[in-house]
């Protein structure tokens, strides 16, 4: 890093000293000073003192950083220089030299502070402070939990209704009671007694910071401390939190393939402002036998993945022309993935989602349940939030958890803005959705969930993953009362096929299915027959297929298709005329209205599922078949709906390459120079024809005198800049001209100019 002169010049000298690497970086902090390209560096100085730049730029600082820019602002450093030992004086029994160094190496590389033994601050950093300046100074260092439990105590119901009301606030109140002097009766000075409050001025009192952590039910943290909240550590093993964090993303696979079935064979209505209705949610939850909250995680988690979206289903409802809540053809996609691939998808969906599922259910601003999917809950700082607090969590070593209460602590000491956000219970409710996801095992960051947090790229979280979940299995245990039990996760070709042939009745470590008639039925509707059947239980189990199983088989494939289903509307084709005479004499013919064209052959109106569906609930058995004859699968795939971009994806800032940065220092300093050139003679285009050739007579004396001038040029962007350049050559509606700074030559459109000034050199 470059010294500085001792006296802190202005912003713009001092950023105009600085080298180019530290303007580089600079520029990669807060990029947002490069939009648009600033044309000199005094604009550049300009920008770093607005306030909303400077509020950006400190969102990242810890409690370190913040004090030793309190502490400038208290010595009033935005108005005048303070004496670096003086900083050091203030902050002596809490922090090092060295500490404070690293500090103002932050702030200096934010151009929040500039100076080395003279200290300066931008005027805009008291607003950007989350306390009161001079805090740190005047805090009660002696205030503990347990005391401060002690002294609230010991008062009424109306004093703490006052302490109460600031803590809900700002920490600050205005009141003539403060004055020295009062009554001290008075509720405000006993509070001042008590040391639940503290004076600030005459007419101010303030609400320690431990006072209002216990009236909110938050973890209690020094305002002092400048070294990071110290922490019970718990260690475990990192392949025992690995295997914890595979069993919940199988078991969250698993939950998301039902929600997404549930809503493809009923599509959810949206309601008129959005979002998923409360009756709906609960028939979701329902079906899946999930409880609420699951549920809402479940459908906020599917629609950030692109996975659930809102629009007309395809096929829709019967004369229904809302937009429903269903699967997207995104769906089916996903649904054929690997279960790494699949749950990477999912993780890096939540952790960028900008929405609070954890509110879903909470009451809004008007005292209404905030619904599922609504934008009520939508909450942009949520994907910083998320990361700040499993931040926490991923710097421990592998294995090593720490109480969510410390979690809290070290967060709001590592992000103190974010403190208002950072509650015990939000920070629990992530910690929640976190283990939900695997990201989090027995409390700690699982080997995935790391590569996930360290990794853009969620390829290297899938293939973590994939290493933490036990190897598939190509065999099941089939039992004496027709259950099937999978000692672990099934390869896709066997989950497949047991999800056609049976019914999961429970789910976890070991998946219990059930066989029945009605699933061994739609095995053989989907094509397959009897001997493949009794080959697949053969070759998979490794338990003795039981005899009731193999008489079922048989019982059921030779009922199954003797009844033959087409469509004429629909036609029922039977070998047998006694067998379809039969049914012509059910119940369901009438209902059907079937109609007998031939012995052995009757037509409906009825749609094809229909008449299946009445066929089979009369206890017949029959199957579909299409115009040749062949039996076809006729299960409902579930509806579907087109995959929408989803324009509430979380995005991070665009931060400029170095190549980038590099270019816009060079026009900086280029615009810079031209700025402060002494000038002799000029011509401003104003696009008549006379100003064109006085500005083209201009640069061909130049030219011929091999002399500098200062140009002003607006480019194709739209960017205007000025540079300082020796003419070359000009015609053909361009001038040739040597750049100094850029040390090269370069063309310039005529009619882009837009000023030419002889520089007095």
């Amino acid at each position: 890093m470059s010294t500085d002169s001792g006296d802190a010049p202005s912003l713009a000298d001092w950023l105009a000293a600085r080298s180019d690497d530290e303007l580089s970086e600079l520029l990669r902090l807060r990029p947002d000073l490069s939009v648009p390209p600033p044309a000199t560096l005094d604009i550049l100085a300009v920008r770093a003192e607005q306030r909303a730049s400077v509020l950006r730029a400190v969102e990242d600082l810890d409690t370190p950083t913040l004090t030793v820019l309190e502490l400038l602002l208290f010595e009033q450093g935005d108005t005048a220089a303070v004496p670096r030992k003086r900083l050091d004086a203030l902050v002596a029994k809490q922090a090092t030299k060295k500490a404070v160094d690293a500090a103002l190496v932050t702030l200096r590389s934010l151009a929040l502070v500039r100076g080395t033994t003279e200290l300066r601050t931008v005027s805009a950093a008291r607003d950007a402070l989350p306390w009161r300046v001079g805090r740190f100074v005047t805090a009660d260092r002696g205030l503990t939990e347990d005391s401060v439990a002690a002294a609230l105590e010991q008062i009424d119901d109306r004093r703490r209704e006052l302490l109460t009301t600031l803590s809900r606030s700002s920490n600050l109140g205005r009141t003539r009671d403060a004055a020295p002097g009062t009554p001290p009766d008075r509720p405000v000075q006993q509070l001042l007694a008590a040391g639940l409050l503290g004076r600030v001025d005459h007419e101010t009192v303030e609400l320690p910071q431990q006072v209002s952590q216990v009236l909110r039910g938050e973890p209690v943290s020094d305002p002092t401390r400048l070294t990071p909240p110290p922490a019970e550590r718990e260690i475990q093993n990192p392949r025992d939190v690995d295997a914890a964090a595979a069993g919940e993303a199988l078991e969250l696979l698993r939950l998301c393939e039902n929600v997404l079935s549930a809503l493809g064979s009923t599509p959810a209505p949206a309601l008129k402002a959005g979002g998923l209705g409360v009756r709906e949610l609960r028939r979701v939850a329902k079906t899946c036998d999930l409880d609420e909250t699951q549920a809402a995680f479940l459908v906020e988690l599917l629609a950030a993945a692109g996975l659930l979206a809102s629009g007309a289903p395809d096929p829709s409802p019967p004369s229904d022309t809302d937009d429903h809540w269903a699967p997207t053809s995104a769906a089916d996609a996903w649904l054929a993935s690997p279960p790494a691939v699949r749950w990477a998808a999912l993780a890096g969906a939540w952790l960028d989602l900008p929405r609070l599922p954890w509110s879903v259910g909470m009451r809004d601003a008007n005292d209404k349940p905030i619904a599922a999917l609504s934008d009520e809950a939508r909450s942009v700082a949520a994907p910083r939030d998320r990361r700040v607090v499993l931040g926490v969590l991923a710097d421990l070593d592998a294995g090593v958890t720490i109480g969510r209460d410390d979690v809290v602590r070290i967060a709001t000491w590592r992000r103190p803005r974010l403190a208002g956000r950072l509650t015990r219970h939000a920070v629990s409710r992530y910690l929640d959705e976190a283990a939900t996801l695997g990201i989090l095992g027995r409390g700690a960051v699982s080997t995935p969930g790391r590569a996930l947090l360290a990794d853009t790229d969620r390829d290297a979280a899938a293939a973590a993953m994939a290493s933490a979940l036990p190897d598939p299995i190509d065999h099941v245990l089939v039992q004496a009362d027709l259950t099937v039990v999978a000692p672990g996760p099934l390869t896709p070709e066997l989950a497949h096929t047991m999800a056609t042939v049976a019914d999961i009745e429970s789910a976890g470590a070991a998946t219990m299915y059930r066989v029945d008639e009605s699933t061994l039925r739609r095995a053989l509707d989907a094509g397959m027959s009897a001997a493949q059947l009794h080959g697949f239980f053969g070759a998979r189990s490794r338990t003795p297929v039981p005899q009731a199983l193999t008489y079922l088989i048989d019982d059921v494939a030779r009922r199954h298709g003797r009844l033959r289903v087409g469509i004429a509307s629909s036609f029922v084709r039977c070998e047998d005329p006694a067998l379809l005479a039969e049914v012509l004499a059910s119940p369901a013919a009438d209902a059907l209205a079937l109609r007998a064209l031939a012995p052995t052959v009757a037509v409906s109106q009825a749609p094809l599922g229909d008449v299946l569906e009445a066929l089979r609930s009369g206890g017949f058995a029959p199957a579909g078949e299409d115009s040749s004859g062949t039996i076809v699968d006729l299960r409902p795939r579930g509806a579907r709906v087109p995959v929408r971009r989803n324009r509430s994806a979380y995005r991070t800032p665009v931060v400029p390459t170095a190549d980038q940065r590099g270019r816009l220092l060079a026009e900086m300093r280029a615009g810079t120079k031209a700025a402060t050139a002494r000038r002799t003679e000029g011509v401003r285009a104003d696009g008549t024809r006379a100003s064109g050739a006085a500005t083209i007579s201009l640069l061909q004396r130049a030219a011929i005198a091999r002399a500098a001038v200062t140009i002003g040029y607006v480019d194709a962007a739209g960017v205007s800049s000025q540079r300082v350049v020796a003419p070359v050559s000009v015609g053909g509606g361009r001038l040739d001209a040597w750049d100094e700074d850029a040390g090269t030559m370069r063309q310039f459109t005529l009619h882009r100019i837009t000023s030419v000034d002889l520089v007095d050199r």
